[in-house]
C-alpha cells in the first residue's frame, strides 16, 4: 500500500453488519457458516443474519459441523449472532445445486429484508453470498447487475461502480456490465471523471488518507497518439486532468496491459470495461477477491467468485473472499460512524482542497 493509512480514533460504538445467504442453492450457507464460527468476527461486530434457522442448520452440516454462538437474548453482540426468521422458507422451494427462480426470489427477499434495515438506521453495512445472476433474472430481477438492483431499491441516483478488491488493490471501472461493442461510446470525459471521483472517495472511506490513483487507457498502447483510437486524448486525459485539479492523485491513462505490474505504486486503478480489470483482478486474488457495491449510502460487499452450484454440500468452499469481504464492509461502516459523529475529518478532496502530489510521476508510454 503506497498511500499513508489514516490514524483511527475509539469507535463510539460497534458496527451493525447483515449478512445473507446469497443464493440458498450454492455454497453461500456453508461459507456464511465458516464466517459466522470464527469468534474474532464477533468481537469485531454485531453480526444479524437474515436467514431461516433450517438454512443455517444445513450450511453447519456443509462446513463439517462448526458451531455457531447465537445470541441468548436475541440481540447482537460479542457473545453471539442475531438471526431474524421471518418464517418465509416454505415460499421458496428450490433444488440445491441448480438455477431456479425459487432460489433467486429468496435471495432478492432477504436482500430486501436487509435494506429495510438500512432504511431503517438499524445497521451498518450488508455483506451476501454468491448470488447467481440467472436464477435472479428468472425471479424478476429487470437490472444489468446486483449494483443497479440496489440502487433502485434504494432509490438512490448518485454515481455508482463496482469496485473490485485484491489486497490492498482496489479497482473500479467506467462501463461494467455492457457488451464489448458499446464499450468506446461509453467513454466519456464525465464518466471517466466520475469513476475516479468515486474511488478516491472509497479509498478515504477505507481508511487511505491521500489515496493514488492510476487510470487504465482503452485502446492498445496508450492509443498511439490517436493512431488506435482518441478516447485518451479526447476523454480520459482530460478527466484525469480534471481530477488531478480537484487534489485527486492520481496519474494516467496507463497502457492497460502493463499498468497491474506497477500497481505497487496505486491504492486503485480505474479501468475502462468490466475484463480489463477482472482479469487481471482474479489472476493477482481468485481465491480472496472482494466486490464492492461501490457508491450506495452503506457498505455492501460480497465475495469475488460465484455460487459454485459443482461443489455444494462437499465441505470445499474455501472462506478466504468471504472473511475479506466482511473484513471490507466493517472497515468502511466503522469509517462512516467516524464520520457520522465528526472524529475523522472530512476527505479533503470533498472541498476542493489540494492533497500531497504524487511523489514518483510514472511514465505512461508503452513498454
Amino acid at each position: 500500500m503506497v498511500g499513508a493509512i489514516a490514524t483511527q480514533p475509539d469507535l463510539p460504538r460497534r458496527a451493525r453488519i447483515a449478512i445473507t445467504l446469497g443464493d440458498p442453492s450454492g455454497i453461500g450457507p456453508e461459507l456464511v457458516a465458516k464466517l459466522l464460527s470464527n469468534p474474532e468476527n464477533r468481537q469485531r461486530a454485531d453480526i444479524v443474519l437474515l436467514a431461516d434457522k433450517s438454512e443455517l442448520e444445513a450450511g453447519v452440516s456443509d462446513a463439517g459441523g462448526v458451531e455457531i454462538a447465537i445470541s441468548p437474548d436475541g440481540a447482537a453482540g460479542p457473545n453471539g449472532i442475531q438471526v431474524l426468521d421471518d418464517n418465509s422458507v416454505s415460499q421458496f422451494p428450490s433444488s440445491r445445486g441448480q438455477v431456479s427462480k425459487a432460489s433467486g426470489g429468496r435471495c432478492m427477499h432477504q436482500l430486501r429484508r436487509a435494506l429495510k434495515l438500512v432504511q431503517a438506521g438499524e445497521i451498518d453495512g450488508i455483506v451476501f453470498a454468491p448470488l447467481n445472476k440467472s436464477s435472479l433474472k428468472l425471479a424478476g430481477m429487470s437490472e444489468e447487475d446486483e449494483l443497479r438492483w440496489f440502487a433502485n431499491q434504494l432509490q438512490f441516483e448518485g454515481v455508482t461502480s463496482e469496485i473490485n478488491i485484491a489486497g490492498e488493490l482496489w479497482t473500479a471501472r467506467v462501463t461494467s456490465h455492457i457488451g464489448v461493442e458499446d464499450v468506446a461510446g461509453r467513454i466519456t470525459r464525465e464518466s471517466t471523471l466520475k469513476a475516479i471521483e468515486l474511488l478516491h472517495r472509497l479509498r478515504w472511506e477505507s481508511g487511505i488518507e491521500s489515496p493514488r490513483l492510476g487510470v487504465c487507457a482503452l485502446n492498445p498502447h496508450n492509443g498511439e497518439n490517436g493512431a488506435f483510437g482518441r478516447q485518451e486524448i479526447d476523454h480520459i486525459r482530460p478527466a484525469v486532468q480534471d481530477a488531478v485539479e480537484l487534489g485527486i492523485n492520481v496519474q494516467g491513462p496507463f497502457p492497460c496491459d502493463t499498468i497491474f505490474l506497477k500497481r505497487e505504486h496505486f491504492d486503485g486503478i480505474v479501468t475502462m470495461y468490466h475484463d480489463q480489470g477482472q482479469i487481471a483482478m482474479k489472476l493477482l486474488s481468485f481465491d480472496g477477491g472482494v466486490t464492492v457495491q461501490g457508491g450506495l449510502p452503506i457498505p455492501v460487499a460480497t465475495p469475488a467468485h460465484g455460487t459454485a452450484f459443482d461443489i455444494v454440500g462437499k465441505n470445499l468452499a474455501a472462506v478466504t473472499s468471504t472473511q475479506n469481504a466482511f473484513d471490507v464492509a466493517v472497515t468502511m461502516a466503522e469509517r462512516r460512524i467516524l464520520k457520522e459523529e465528526g472524529l475523522v475529518p472530512e476527505d479533503p478532496v470533498k472541498n476542493g482542497a489540494s492533497v500531497k502530489a504524487p511523489a514518483v510521476v510514472l511514465n505512461t508510454s508503452c513498454c
